[in-house]
């Protein structure tokens, strides 16, 4: 069968007015794609939905900082004396409750508890309590928000590392980044709206796996999606002209394939075909934004000190952060960095000291560059994890090997930024860090802030998908954290 007729004969009711609806966008963008008109359009910003933002945006950007596989936030920022006070002993069943634990420590005959693995001090104005394992972090308490009464349903760590950045702990629904360059589009025509690195540290090596679909866009157009940077010479595959080929050539080739892609758009009216057209144009601006975004030879020899010795290895955390910083100031709408190595079931005492040094002197250099640059006054940057670590042991206590169970029920994420109070502390664990006390906070009320720090009600913002007016924070009811914003 032809395959215009297969098409045609497979199309529902609902699907046929779709196609209609968007074949005739697809004759008007037809009009405005002739090279000369396109080539003029290339340096204009893609703007984003009609009507946002909703309201007058305190932060334009947001920089994520996703420490992967769950910070024990017991040993980083929220110790207790009541911890100290009962170390060894039991944790009581009254604060235990019948919690669902992992399979790693549900049959264990005893669950002691566990203080911090190392002193801290309180930093700041307001006394924020920072571990010793983090100095520099603590060199910018009064730049961070502390919220301290996270909490997830998620117990493991696919669900939870979905959960954090897709609202949802089922694969395919849209990321967090992918939201936010739907809704509001990107101010550089040169570089995508939304990317994303990754790095993997020395605690846990190799840490949990980190899936492209973190950053992918679901049901969103397919433009919205991440872009992944590679370390190395090529950060994004395949955008150097194959050998023999000029740049020239490359433009007229990108000109035959998109007259093509519209007549196969105006015919079946798939708007992915014209996503495609618009992949090929930005891989095209990137063949120049892309080298210039990497050549750190520009930055100051004081500039990369800060950020550590191991700003200079491609890839490492250290790299990424001093790359992130160069993307915002580039515009870039959402900034994503995956850390790996965070999940410390064995060796806590060796793995955590080592994590931790792989991220406090870059976070911190990040924090105080941003912030001399100008950019943090509109920059939401979100150091979150996809839950904590139990306060009790995994393994006998003493044994070198032992560690930190997963822990949904509590923990730490800080911000610092765009539209937030620096040196507060939001929420409270009971005295055994267990259960919240205090102003639970729960993964999509945390979705709805960010998108409130942007100017984007997130109960109007949604996205038909299965017959449903899908949204970032779910079908449940979350809350704007209004007592962290600024």
């Amino acid at each position: 069968m032809n395959p215009l007729q297969e098409h045609l004969a497979h199309l529902t009711r609902r699907t046929f007015f779709g196609d209609v609806s968007r074949g005739i966008g697809t004759i008007a963008l037809g009009s405005l794609l002739h090279p000369e008109v396109l080539h003029a359009a290339q340096d204009r910003p893609r703007i984003g939905l009609a009507g946002f933002p909703h309201f007058a945006p305190k932060a334009k950007r947001v920089l994520c900082l996703f420490q992967s596989g769950g910070m024990s936030h017991i040993d980083l920022f929220d110790d207790k004396p009541m911890l100290h006070k009962h170390a060894g002993q039991e944790l009581p069943p009254s604060v235990k409750g019948t919690q669902r634990l992992t399979g790693m420590t549900s049959n264990q005959s005893a669950y002691p508890v566990v203080p911090p693995l190392k002193a801290g001090k309180r930093c700041g104005k307001n006394g924020l309590w920072i571990s010793d394992l983090l100095p520099h972090l603590q060199t910018i308490a009064d730049d961070i928000c502390l919220v301290k009464s996270l909490h997830t349903e998620s117990i493991n760590h696919d669900p939870g590392v979905t959960f954090m950045n897709t609202g949802n702990q089922l694969p395919g629904y849209a990321s967090m980044g992918a939201w936010v360059s739907y809704g509001l589009g990107t101010e550089n025509a040169n570089f995508p709206a939304f990317i994303a690195m990754v790095s993997q540290g020395t605690g846990k090596n190799p840490g949990q796996p980190i899936f492209s679909r973190l950053w992918g866009s679901g049901f969103l157009p397919s433009s919205h999606q991440g872009v992944g940077l590679r370390p190395g010479k090529n950060p994004v595959l395949y955008l150097e002209n194959p050998p023999g080929i000029s740049g020239g050539q490359r433009r007229e080739l990108l000109d035959d394939l998109a007259k093509l892609n519209q007549l196969r758009a105006a015919e079946l009216g798939d708007p992915e075909t014209l996503t495609r057209i618009k992949a090929y144009e930005m891989a095209y601006r990137m063949q120049s934004s892309v080298p210039e975004l990497s050549d750190i030879s520009g930055e100051s020899k004081a500039t990369l000190e800060a950020y550590g010795p191991e700003v200079h290895k491609p890839g490492s955390y250290a790299a990424n952060c001093l790359l992130a910083r160069r993307l915002l100031q580039r515009d870039v709408r959402f900034v994503q960095l995956f850390h790996r190595g965070w999940d410390q079931h064995i060796a806590i005492s060796r793995q955590l000291p080592n994590q931790c040094q792989d991220i406090d002197q870059p976070t911190a250099a990040l924090i105080k560059d941003l912030k001399q640059s100008g950019l943090l006054e509109d920059t939401l940057v979100v150091f979150a994890t996809e839950f904590g670590r139990t306060v009790f042991s995994q393994g006998k206590l003493g044994d070198p090997g032992m560690g930190r169970d997963h822990h949904g029920r509590s923990f730490t994420v800080w911000l610092a930024g765009g539209g937030v109070q620096g040196g507060i502390e939001y929420g409270a664990t009971d005295d055994f860090c267990y259960n919240i006390a205090e102003n639970p906070v729960h993964i999509r009320d945390l979705h709805a802030t960010i998108l409130h720090c942007l100017g984007i009600d997130h109960t109007r913002f949604t996205h038909k998908f299965r017959g449903l007016n899908v949204r970032l924070t779910g079908v449940e009811e979350a809350h704007v954290v209004k007592g962290i914003l600024s």
